[in-house]
């Protein structure tokens, strides 16, 4: 893995994972080790789906011989864990078998990266008995975490109604969310027991959310989503009686089961904000560190580079805050100034966020129009911009993206929260866009899907160091493909969230390793960013339910200037931007380490052209 010399000096001194070609440099192997290797991983594919029926409905593979998913949802009680558990072990063993000396270009990199996931992933189940490891989060139940503020929307907006089958599935899946609210309410006990408690405010997030959720079957969206889905599409049968009568009689009483749960939980609960004040909490975010950013950064090496960058960012935008007569005051208070011009702001209404969310989609096409000087290859798969639904957006991040079905029939979804309209003035809204949708995540994630060569278990995988470090890169991208030239404080936008992702990887590290409280972290990067109060403490709640992932965005971003910089340097007039970010993109999402090394890797081959 990535060191702190290697990752601030650039080096390519021999790293854990070996080297491979990237895919456009060599073909792979159609047979052999090779073929064989992809063969397994299809397998491994096919088996996570079966445990993870929510995961096929959102790929749109719960058809054919998975059609039997549609009715279901995962197993989360500990039998469901335990049986992850040794599907790891099973795959990392099968895994072995095959020779990785004899693999070389996309066959490495494939195995490289499954090997990497697996490997980790076993590694958290021996070392942690408590949250749920395969969602990075040390409580089973918060704010972001936990089936009932995941499986509402999900029934809503991913399970699809076009046949009465469907909706008949749309009621076993409403039936089997109450076994799933039981199994979540078990592991928050079994932590609870361990020593394992969420800080007191964001079980009180989790309270207000959970309240919100538990109305009566005439005012759910868990009655109506099906009720209205089926009329609409002409399939005849009393859905909204039935499924009022699962949801009054099954999930209600499960759902208040989990409520009565959680405020014991609550009682119990502290105002320590970091992972530190939990069993084990210091070595949990270690792991979560290290998983995040895929490198071997301390907590004290990533809160100094978020430091030294924090420094470096707010010097430059001091620079275009002046040039825009902005003058009086610290960053931060220029910035917060900008805050207070109504101009700035769409209405608090709902016609507001229409236009919000109209005008966001006018924008995403504009960009699309410049992309064929950055890129040679684009994914088909659309994305369209939507909010984030209001039973949630409470608790839920700024924006969000989600990947488009790999059957087409769903475009991807670029989701921003506006939960309060005054959180979003309107230069900040573009690099947020570019970040989430194009040419951030959606570029980088669909064109995974869609490239041949890269096997579906692996094309589906996302790295945050990567993917989110791509992301941050795409906003400055944005930049340079001129999304600002007659927008001057798009581009304050731009750089006052670079600036924010920076002060992220302080007050992440600050709060679970240095043991600053939650007040202290939401004072720092209001002061950093000139950011509201109340966005930064929204923001500040998700790091403490995600220990270590807000640092993946800077560390990422970090890797991937660098690694264009060295391209540049290194290839002179040889160089071509669209030929980098094919060799980058092309072997889908990886870890830090892995990228390095295909860059370098695409660096040779295009010296010897």
């Amino acid at each position: 893995m990535v060191n702190r010399r290697q990752f601030l000096a650039g080096s390519s001194a021999a790293v854990a994972l070996s080297a491979a070609l990237p895919a456009w440099a060599q073909n792979s192997d159609p047979s052999g080790a090779g073929a064989s290797l992809t063969a397994l991983l299809e397998t491994f594919f096919q088996e996570d789906l079966r445990r993870r029926p929510e995961a096929a409905t959102n790929l749109g593979l719960d058809t054919g011989d998975l059609a039997g998913l549609r009715s279901r949802l995962g197993d989360r009680s500990a039998a469901g864990l335990a049986a992850e558990r040794e599907a790891a072990a099973s795959q990392m063993r099968r895994l072995a078998g095959i020779d990785r000396r004899s693999l070389s270009g996309i066959d490495a990199v494939n195995y490289d990266c499954v090997a990497y996931v697996l490997s980790n992933r076993l590694e958290t189940y021996k070392r942690f008995d408590f949250g749920r490891p395969g969602e990075r989060s040390p409580y089973a139940i918060s704010q972001l975490t936990g089936c009932y503020q995941s499986t509402p929307t999900f029934l809503d907006t991913k399970h699809p109604i076009a046949t009465q089958d469907d909706a008949e599935a749309y009621l076993s899946r409403l039936e089997a969310f109450a076994t799933a609210l039981d199994q979540d309410t078990e592991r928050l006990d079994h932590d609870r027991g361990v020593g394992v408690v969420a800080p007191d405010f964001l079980l009180d997030t989790t309270l207000t959310q959970m309240r919100a959720l538990r109305v009566d079957a005439d005012k759910s969206d868990l009655v109506s989503s099906v009720a209205k889905r089926a009329k609409a599409k002409g399939i005849e049968g009393d859905w909204a009686a039935r499924a009022a009568g699962i949801y009054t009689s099954k999930v209600l009483p499960a759902l208040d089961r989990q409520i009565a749960a959680v405020e014991a939980a609550r009682r119990q609960a502290t105002h320590d904000a970091g992972v530190w004040h939990v069993k084990d909490g210091d070595a949990w975010y270690v792991d979560g560190l290290r998983a995040n950013t895929t490198t071997t950064l301390s907590p004290d090496e990533v809160h100094k580079i978020g430091l030294d960058q924090g420094r470096e960012i707010t010097a430059r935008l001091d620079a275009v805050l002046k040039a825009q007569g902005l003058t009086k005051g610290t960053v931060g208070q220029r910035i917060k100034a900008l805050y207070q011009d109504p101009a700035s702001f769409y209405p608090k209404t709902e016609e507001g966020k229409a236009q919000l969310i109209a005008d966001l989609g006018v924008r995403l096409a504009d960009v699309v129009s410049h992309l064929p000087q950055y890129f040679s290859t684009l994914p088909k798969a659309k994305a369209e911009v939507k909010p984030v639904p209001a039973q949630i957006d409470a608790g839920a991040p700024l924006a969000y993206y989600q990947s488009p079905s790999l059957d087409g029939k769903r475009p991807a979804t670029i989701y921003f929260n506006l939960h309060d309209t005054g959180e979003w003035p309107k230069w900040a809204l573009p690099s947020t866009l570019y970040h989430e949708g194009i040419p951030g995540h959606h570029l980088q994630v669909a064109l995974a899907q869609e490239t041949a060569g890269i096997p579906r278990y692996r094309s589906n995988m996302f790295f945050s160091g990567y993917g989110e470090g791509w992301a941050l890169y795409a906003e400055q991208l944005a930049d340079e493909m001129g999304m600002y030239e007659k927008e001057p404080m798009g581009r304050i936008g731009h750089l006052k969230f670079l600036l924010f992702r920076a002060g992220r990887c302080v007050i992440d590290t600050g709060m679970h390793h240095k043991r600053w409280t939650r007040e202290q972290a939401v004072k720092y990067m209001v002061e950093l960013t000139g950011d509201t109060e109340s966005a930064m403490t929204r923001e500040t709640d998700r790091y403490c339910a995600w220990p270590g992932q807000a640092c993946s965005y800077k560390i990422g971003h970090t890797m991937w200037v660098r690694l264009r910089d060295q391209a540049k340097k290194e290839l002179g007039p040889k160089f071509d931007i669209r030929e980098f970010h094919h060799a980058g993109l092309s072997s889908g999402s990886m870890p830090l380490d892995v990228l390095s090394l295909v860059i370098q890797d695409y660096i040779k081959a295009r010296q010897a052209a």
